[in-house]
């Protein structure tokens, strides 16, 4: 397998040269990961891909000197080329938990060390949470959109083996009951789930007796597992249905059947066709018999489905999730902001661009509701230590502004909130020192933080958006910083 700590961009190392031949390799820097914009008008993004990146930073500088030769030639580069051979990261990185839900501007990583050594795993870092975090949040809205089990199946689709594996856990995490893809199933000890093809029912024949043949051999060949015939081959109503519920006869199958068993939907009006198969079933006493549909599904279509009242009982989603089909780009960026202890910014001609400098920590907010139990109320970015931050962690009442608006404010008395600390290290000296979590863990962790969050801020269409700030501190500074560059752009164009 291809070490993807060097899945990077050229300059990366470019930089990286002149950082050592100018004596600035050794300065000590502080990088942010976040995103600036949740895609499709998202109230929040959620966090996959931590643990990968935890993989690729310990994996940097296992390389011979002789790959480096490939993209940086000539002699001039040789002393660079065997001290990049030799380079592990030595710093130290903080990141959000996997499943977790995460705010705009809100550092999701935090890489603090030398210089050289943060600026080299911009691109592998970005083309890891962006790729996690697309499919992640994708998959949580499709099973927002629905109570009932969501199973991601796009491997096909999927950009490569990688992203189809590391995609379906990020699918997983961010509420996708299973995944059909046996590789993660097997990697991360979570298992996976599978039926049948058009392909198998036509192996038996294009005709009607063939399909009856193909299901009657499937359920003699799976016999005592959950059992799902797949039933528009040729005709759902008029042949399908009717050769399932034979095959189900013939070989016992009945309510009785403690794995399960159902159908599959995979085209034409599926509100209408689950109907119908609704009542075929069950006018002839298949009452537990599971309807699945599939069918180039997403959050919409499954929205308006359960308005039809369609009688599905899950629903298989491919490329949507799997490519995070409407916004496959996910927009994490990765900034500088401190080195040798100077908060520094990036000052753009776009407003959104703008980022928060120094070193920073994000505390989420929760109290007590009479009606809706512990429930979050906001997040607040800080810089460490910073007098905000200092209160926070004392549990002292403090009071917090808003970015935009410094008129409006919320007061949190002493004794009356909770502070969950968002950034958890897990990196110390270039070694992991997180705790490892399973692929259920995960899932679960997500599941349970957003069930904090109000109905209103889950909701796919027109969400509330939940409050987030910056500590006073760290608008401060990030204010002064602009303005001290304001005032030498007009001095300089004097």
């Amino acid at each position: 397998m291809l070490n993807y700590a060097y899945c990077s961009d050229k300059y990366q190392y470019t930089m990286g040269k002149s950082f050592y031949d100018s004596g600035m390799k050794d300065h000590h820097a502080v990088f942010n990961l976040f995103y600036r914009k949740a895609p499709e008008n998202n109230n929040w993004a959620v966090v996959s891909g931590t643990d990968e990146v935890i993989q690729m930073v310990e994996n940097l500088g296992n390389m011979d000197p002789a790959f480096f030769e490939k993209f940086l030639p000539g002699e001039e580069y040789a002393e660079f080329r065997g001290y990049l051979s030799a380079m592990k990261f030595t710093g130290t990185v903080y990141a959000m938990r996997e499943g977790e839900i995460a705010f705009p501007n809100q550092p999701i990583i935090i890489v603090e060390g030398p210089l050289i050594e943060a600026q080299v795993l911009e691109t592998p870092m970005l083309c890891i949470m962006n790729h996690q975090m697309a499919v992640a949040t994708k998959a949580s809205r499709v099973c927002r959109a629905t109570n009932r089990p969501v199973s991601e199946f796009g491997s096909r689709r999927a950009h490569g083996p990688w992203a189809a594996t590391y995609g379906a856990k990020a699918a997983v995490i961010a509420g996708c009951a299973s995944t059909s893809n046996i590789l993660t199933g097997a990697m991360f000890d979570y298992g996976s789930t599978g039926t049948m093809a058009h392909s198998f029912v036509t192996a038996f024949g294009s005709s009607v007796e063939g399909e009856h043949r193909a299901f009657d051999t499937y359920i003699k060949t799976h016999r005592n597992e959950g059992i799902i015939l797949l039933i528009d081959t040729y005709d759902t109503l008029k042949c399908g249905i009717l050769n399932a519920m034979k095959a189900f006869r013939e070989n016992g199958i009945d309510d009785s059947y403690a794995p399960g068993y159902g159908v599959r939907l995979d085209s034409g009006d599926l509100a209408y066709l689950s109907s119908e198969c609704r009542h075929i079933l069950d006018e002839n006493g298949f009452r537990n018999c599971k309807i699945f549909a599939t069918n180039s599904l997403d959050e919409y279509l499954i929205t308006d489905l359960e308005r039809q009242g369609a009688c599905i009982d899950s629903y298989g989603v491919g490329d949507a999730i799997a490519t995070s089909k409407a916004n496959p780009c996910f927009g994490n960026v990765y900034k500088l902001v401190e080195i040798n202890g100077e908060a520094v910014l990036k000052r753009s001609e776009d407003k959104i661009k703008l980022i928060n400098p120094g070193c920073q920590i994000t505390y989420r907010i929760m109290v007590e509701d009479p009606s809706k139990g512990e429930i979050f109320k906001v997040d607040v970015t800080c810089l460490r230590g910073d007098g905000l931050s200092r209160k926070i962690e004392a549990g002292e009442t403090f009071t917090v502004c808003d970015e935009y608006d410094r008129y409006k404010s919320k007061t949190f008395e002493a004794g009356e909130y909770k502070a969950l600390t968002m950034q958890h290290k897990v990196i110390e000296n270039g070694k992991r020192c997180a705790p490892v979590h399973t692929l259920m863990e995960k899932k679960e962790y997500y599941n349970n933080t957003l069930m904090h969050f109000s109905p209103s801020e889950r909701r796919l269409i027109n969400p509330h958006y939940y409050k987030v700030d910056i500590s006073d501190d760290l608008y401060n500074l990030k204010m002064g910083i602009i303005n001290r560059i304001v005032t030498e752009i007009k001095e300089f164009k004097k």
